[in-house]
């Protein structure tokens, strides 16, 4: 793996800045479950190690993200962390954080530029080819065991512009292609419904309202999935009828999976991805060496293990 150093010449220039570490860090956004656990991570973690924060919301706005790293470096910031609002808009980021020589931590969502970031610069994250793979595999075991041969179903999708919608998405149709799914999977239609509750409520709901069988859904995150869950209730489908799938692991999805709604999710472990990168932004600061890419390993959760996650994410 390759290794990062920050070059003796520009940490002898940071002086005592670079032992009394402030940390600049832009969110995609503050209105999302999984990234608030993110966030209040990286802050807790933060306050343990006697570092200073500065955390804003982009408010899902690339420009406002950009904006937001300019000045961080220009309020003189040691490192800055960001999670990208658009995976395929980091280049810039990366491009202004050099040119000012402040180290650099995307955390969560995958740079495009990830093999190719300047030495000051990394990633950390969770593998997402390893994501809803794991999931969905579950979700064919489950069919197989309940006798089917063949299922149909719908896809919920995140944002088009992350590099993790895109990744989670392909995993689906990877397990197909590579015959690690015991039964014929039929996709009826897939759509984004970005990330949100709201929107794969109603989403799902139009799908309903077609009146095509469906035996499952795989969606892209756990709020989406409690989104189709709340639609299919409404709708007066029988929970044990389908088997619903999402990713993060969320206090709320595993209420949900509680409640006997959701069947499977993948722990994503959103405390250490937030120490992590604070770990790795602190540590180029301070000229040490640092993985360009960590990745934090993603875990299969069903009703058999959920308690062990209750109190994680």
């Amino acid at each position: 793996m390759k290794k990062t150093l920050v070059a003796a010449s520009l940490v002898s220039l940071l002086g005592t800045t670079a032992m009394a570490e402030t940390v600049g860090v832009s969110m995609a956004l503050f209105d999302d479950n999984f990234l608030t656990v993110l966030r209040n991570g990286i802050q807790k973690y933060a306050d343990e190690q006697g570092h200073d924060v500065q955390i804003e919301d982009a408010q899902n706005d690339v420009a406002k993200q950009l904006d937001q790293i300019n000045n961080f470096i220009a309020s003189g910031v040691d490192a800055i962390i960001v999670n990208p609002v658009d995976t395929s808009a980091t280049q810039a980021m990366s491009d202004a954080a050099a040119a000012a020589g402040v180290p650099l931590v995307y955390v969560n969502r995958q740079p495009i530029n990830v093999d190719s970031l300047p030495d000051n610069q990394a990633f950390v994250a969770s593998n997402e080819s390893e994501s809803s793979r794991q999931g969905f595999i579950e979700q064919c075991r489950l069919w197989k065991e309940q006798g089917k041969d063949e299922v149909s179903v719908y896809v919920l999708q995140g944002e088009l512009s992350n590099q993790a919608a895109v990744q989670r998405t392909q995993n689906y149709y990877d397990v197909i292609n590579e015959g690690l799914c015991p039964v014929k999977v039929n996709i009826i239609d897939q759509q984004t419904a970005n990330w949100s509750r709201d929107q794969a409520q109603n989403l799902m709901t139009n799908w309903l309202s077609t009146g095509t069988p469906f035996d499952g859904v795989l969606s892209n995150n756990d709020e989406m999935a409690i989104g189709a869950i709340q639609a299919m209730k409404a709708a007066g489908i029988d929970m044990d009828s389908v088997l619903i799938s999402g990713v993060d692991a969320t206090q709320d999805a595993l209420a949900a999976m509680q409640a006997g709604e959701l069947d499977i999710t993948v722990f994503q472990n959103a405390a250490a991805q937030g120490s992590g990168a604070l770990d790795a932004a602190v540590k180029l600061a301070r000229g040490e060496p640092v993985e360009q890419k960590v990745y934090i390993p993603f875990e299969l959760v069903t009703p058999a293990n959920m308690d062990q996650y209750l109190q994680k994410n």
